[in-house]
């Protein structure tokens, strides 16, 4: 990024979420408490209120935004006219559709830095049973999702599986009361120590996932795991993709998965298929990623039954 740029820090998540709590402590840090002209925009009141001394200490203002409307491009060029702001920071209605910050022009000279979701870990399952599509959309557009105020005996490990399968580049973090990290195990339910890996249908997803973070542990291994073989004129001649629909969230929204797999006798699929499908596991180039990503080469497809339970889920 340009260092002429002025930085947009956007921060989303539901009401009462931590999203003043971690911008007060964002301000509070040496990084940001360097005395640059800094401009807070505030879509809406939460629990947690700004210290006026605090924020005006730290050469910020805070700009309130009442309504949806308000935030446009216009709005934004007049508090850059007026406050000359060297760096903008936006505290998001999450109750807001995301779809206006996608629409938002930006003024000249602005840049959106980095997107945080801040989340509180004792209402997530409620709002993600609730609020999924708004939910989703937040998670899609962050660059960090935080989680705060967890405690070693929640799912977290099964929620950041949920967070990847929507955005599998963001980076998810979780906090204790206190605003420590929590490590978080990653268990999985079959052993790297064997050279060769049998997947059970419910494990799809997770091997999905860490493969894509963790390409190092799989690479030079043979798999073998239950698919559907979806085939199409847009893949490389002889190559067909093995996967599953996974539901991220809710039911709508289901998404195919898999990788690109080499097969001599591809030919023979019929697009929809169940297989079992054995294939050397390898790590390279292809047009189909753009760059790297796991290509898998098959040795054997056999025909298989459909699963009981044909969908993946990642939590």
């Amino acid at each position: 990024m340009n260092d002429s740029r002025i930085p947009l820090y956007l921060i989303t998540g539901f009401l009462d979420g931590g999203k003043t709590t971690l911008l007060t402590d964002t301000l509070n840090m040496d990084y940001f408490n360097d005395g640059q002209r800094t401009v807070l925009l505030m879509c809406e009141d939460g629990e947690v209120e700004y210290d006026k001394d605090f924020l005006s200490k730290r050469n910020c203002r805070m700009i309130p935004i009442e309504s949806q409307e308000d935030l446009n491009t216009e709005f934004l060029e007049e508090v850059d006219r007026r406050y000359q702001p060297e760096r903008v920071m936006l505290e998001y209605n999450g109750m807001w559709p995301i779809d206006i910050l996608r629409k938002l022009k930006l003024p000249k000279g602005w840049g959106l830095y980095q997107a945080i979701d801040v989340v509180d870990g004792t209402t997530f399952e409620m709002y993600l049973n609730n609020m999924q599509s708004m939910f989703i959309d937040m998670v899609t557009e962050a660059d960090m999702v935080l989680f705060n105020r967890c405690t070693g005996d929640m799912p977290l490990s099964g929620w950041k599986r949920s967070i990847r399968a929507v955005n599998r580049f963001c980076e998810v973090v979780f906090e204790d009361v206190q605003g420590e990290e929590l490590e978080v195990e990653e268990i999985l339910p079959y052993s790297l120590e064997e050279p060769h890996l049998e997947l059970e249908d419910e494990d799809y997803g997770i091997w999905y996932l860490d493969i894509q973070e963790h390409p190092d542990r799989y690479v030079g291994k043979t798999i073998t795991y239950k698919a559907q073989a979806m085939t199409g004129r847009k893949l490389p001649k002889g190559c067909f993709v093995p996967g599953r629909n996974a539901m991220t969230c809710c039911e709508d929204d289901i998404r195919f998965f898999g990788f690109l797999c080499k097969y001599d006798k591809v030919r023979s699929l019929r697009k929809g298929e169940w297989i079992t499908v054995t294939a050397e596991i390898r790590w390279e180039e292809s047009i189909v990623y753009d760059g790297e990503g796991v290509v898998l080469y098959a040795t054997s497809v056999k025909p298989a039954e459909r699963p009981k339970d044909p969908l993946v889920y990642f939590r």
